[in-house]
C-alpha cells in the first residue's frame, strides 16, 4: 500500500477509534493523528500473531487499523491521565 493509503486508512480508523475509546473529550486532531500511528500498530501487530496484517484498502484492513488505533489511544489516554 502507499503511504497515501495508510494515511487514509488510519484516519478512518483513528476516527472509529476516537468514538470507541474517547472518554475526556480530546482533542479529535490529536485522535486522528493517533488513528494513523494506531494503524501502523495494528498492521505490525496481527502479523507478529501469525495473522495477516493490513492488506490492502478492506473492511479486514480498517478493522485491523481500527483494533491498532484503540490500543494506542488507550495507552494515550492512560498516560495523560496520570500525569492530571
Amino acid at each position: 500500500m502507499s503511504i497515501l493509503a495508510w494515511i487514509v486508512l488510519g484516519l478512518i480508523a483513528g476516527f472509529i477509534a476516537s468514538k470507541l475509546v474517547n472518554r475526556t473529550g480530546g482533542s479529535l486532531v490529536l485522535d486522528l493523528v493517533l488513528g494513523v500511528v494506531g494503524a501502523f500498530v495494528g498492521g505490525f501487530l496481527f502479523t507478529r500473531f501469525g495473522a495477516a496484517g493490513v492488506t490492502g484498502f478492506d473492511i479486514y484492513s480498517i478493522l485491523v487499523a481500527t483494533i491498532g488505533a484503540v490500543i494506542v489511544l488507550f495507552i494515550y489516554h492512560a498516560l495523560a491521565g496520570r500525569r492530571t
